[in-house]
């Protein structure tokens, strides 16, 4: 059957609508195409923005403003993966939950866990009700605090690699269409561009930084090194030029700007310097505990108070720590100031302390220069003490074959005026006794003291003894015990005696002497032989034979008593002297009852007469009983060997 004819109105009905809906799809088509080009075009707007960035995390922030722009979500979040294979928020856009921007997802678990694992875009309408996820119970407390409903994730790769996952979220369920899902993986493409480039770039910075660090610390180093060489050259240029402690002390100032304290092995100090100092003597001596606004490096223009401020004490544990370690050791006192010492000790041997005091705490540097300079240091004690020792060795020598009988052939006489010394002017013979210190720490004290006046100073067997001039022995006698007895400490005995003859002859007198002095009671003094004239017979071998003859003729017959019984008549005479006839008193003194001592002075009346207690006889017989003890006492000591 043919379809009944049409009207011309049908036919123009008809017409206008296919019309209309072609014009209606050429409009949707129209707007769709004008839609992506927007799109597009704000696509290659965001990615060129992207690529001028620099900063990480300016980037990954810029990347979420942006993707919550372009897809016109709710809000966005980028997350990336940690060392641990965690996927942490690290920038978001939109959120109100302060608790889900620091989320962290575990590694396969998510939305997240998916897209990372099949490097595809993944998405859900409906987040909490999506079955097919392994979820986190962790990040499933943050989602409805979010309100998080539809959520649409896509793989930052980077190569083949994830290096994480961006993601546009809703609060309402909804899909995401295959546009959406196109434009939002193009843009993650290129935001990991982006991003890793950013990454690049602060690596690059970071590399370029720690080369810039490293050769800053290699120019500090060769700075350093180059200071320290220039310091080392200094102070043993100083060294070998005859410096003393003082212009080490002052080369240390200059470069470590702090107090710097020179000690020996006594503690002494050697030598000070402040910054700012003046110049002074290098090796003047400081007694300890001297104020510093009172000793003479202090500069004139430094107030009272700024040099009061200048410590040079260290503590004496810590002082202790640096000599049994050898290294520096550095401590802050009370007042602020860091007190550094190193001890002086070449060859394992002591010989003092060197110190820095200063407000700055001391760098490594500081320490290796500090260390370094207490090496010079002992090198110039050591340089010091080879001279001295030669030259003690040489006026030892000087003294020895000087207290000889042999005359000094002409080339000793000619090494000793090379060291200032008139052979022929020695007319004066000093003796020393010190039981409480050695021979040798006598001499060592007793030496300079001959320097100081152009003489000699050494052992002669067993004795300090020292030859010089002088016009009044009694004189040189007193200053030279003064002075040994500061330096000592202790009580000691000098006797000065003028040469008449052979010096080894003054020797024997001089010695003799001095245990004749020791025998009265005397300990600590100075004097000449001449003022124990009176006791010359004891001391004096050449007047035995006097001193013989007078002891026989007084208190002889007592003597050879005692000899032939073993009895102590001449101790009871002495006794009996020494407490003025006091019977009480002498017969205590010699443990005897008084009885037998009355029977003792009575077989001393009848040998020696029963007028022995008269004046005239009681004087001889006393000083014939000092006479006898003193002979006992020095012949009772070592044997002279010097005449």
């Amino acid at each position: 059957m043919n379809p009944p004819p049409q009207s011309s109105a049908e036919s123009s009905t008809a017409r206008t609508g296919s019309d209309a809906a072609d014009a209606t799809a050429e409009g949707e088509l129209a707007a769709y195409r004008l839609r992506r080009e927007r799109e597009l075009n704000s696509l290659y707007t965001t990615a060129r923005s992207l690529t001028a960035l620099g900063e990480v995390d300016e980037v990954l922030h810029s990347i979420v403003r942006h993707a919550h722009e372009l897809i016109g979500s709710d809000f966005a979040y980028l997350s990336l993966l940690d060392a641990e294979g965690y996927l942490t928020v690290r920038a978001s856009a939109g959120t109100i939950s302060s608790e889900f921007s620091s989320g962290r997802m575990p590694p396969g678990t998510g939305l997240g866990g998916r897209v990372i694992e099949s490097g595809a875009p993944f998405w859900v309408s409906n987040y909490r009700k999506a079955q097919g996820l392994p979820h986190d119970p962790v990040f499933d407390l943050l989602v409805p605090r979010e309100g998080l409903m539809a959520l649409l994730g896509v793989p930052l790769m980077v190569g083949e690699r994830a290096i994480g996952a961006l993601f546009a979220a809703d609060r309402t369920e909804r899909p995401f269409e295959k546009d959406e899902v196109a434009l939002f993986s193009a843009f993650a493409g290129h935001a990991a561009v982006a991003l890793n480039n950013a990454r690049l770039y602060e690596e690059s910075r970071v590399s370029l930084r720690r080369l810039e660090d490293a050769y800053r610390t290699i120019e500090d180093q060769v700075t350093t090194m180059e200071r320290a060489a220039a310091v080392h050259e200094a102070l043993t240029h100083a060294v070998l030029t005859g410096g003393g402690p003082g212009d080490i002390a002052q080369l240390l100032v200059e470069h470590l700007r702090g107090t710097v304290t020179v000690r020996d092995r006594d503690d002494e100090v050697l030598a000070i310097r402040f910054p700012r100092g003046r110049d002074g003597d290098a090796d003047q001596k400081v007694p300890p505990g001297t104020p510093a606004d009172t000793h003479p490096d202090v500069p004139p223009d430094m107030p009272r108070d700024a040099a009061r401020d200048m410590p040079s004490d260290v503590p004496r544990d810590v002082c202790e720590e640096a000599r049994d370690t050898g290294r520096c050791v550095s401590t802050q006192g009370a007042d602020g100031y860091f007190r550094s010492v190193v001890a002086v000790r070449p060859g394992g041997n002591h010989f003092g302390f060197l110190s820095l005091a200063r407000r700055a705490a001391p760098e490594p540097a500081d320490v290796r220069m500090l260390e370094r300079s207490a090496q010079i240091m002992g090198l110039l004690f050591l340089m010091r003490d080879a001279r001295a020792e030669a030259e003690e060795r040489v006026r030892g020598e000087l003294l020895m074959e000087l207290m000889s009988r042999s005359p000094l052939h002409p080339a000793q006489r000619d090494r000793a005026l090379a060291r200032g010394v008139d052979v022929d002017h020695l007319d004066v013979l000093v003796v020393v006794d010190c039981p409480e210190r050695t021979a040798s720490e006598v001499v060592r004290q007793l030496k300079p003291l001959s320097t100081e006046r152009a003489g000699l100073a050494g052992e002669y067997l067993g004795r300090p003894t020292m030859l010089l001039h002088a016009d009044d022995v009694e004189d040189v006698a007193r200053t030279l015990h003064r002075r040994l007895r500061r330096t000592l400490g202790v009580p000691v005995l000098v006797v000065a005696d003028r040469i008449a003859g052979e010096r080894s002859r003054a020797f024997t007198l001089t010695q003799r002497c001095v245990k004749v002095i020791r025998s009265l009671g005397e300990n600590d003094r100075g004097a000449s032989a001449q003022q124990y004239g009176m006791y010359a017979l004891a001391f004096d071998p050449d007047r035995s034979g006097d001193l013989d003859r007078f002891l026989a003729d007084s208190i002889g017959t007592l003597l050879e008593y005692d000899r032939r019984r073993s009895t102590g008549l001449v101790a009871t005479a002495t006794a009996y002297f020494a407490h003025s006839g006091n019977l009480s008193r002498t017969a205590r003194a010699l443990h005897v009852h008084l009885n037998t001592l009355l029977k003792r002075l009575d077989r001393i009346g009848s040998l020696l007469g029963e007028d022995w207690r008269s004046p005239d006889s009681a004087l001889r017989l006393q000083l014939a009983l000092r006479l006898h003890e003193l002979r006992a006492a020095v012949d009772e000591s070592a044997p002279d060997t010097g005449g």
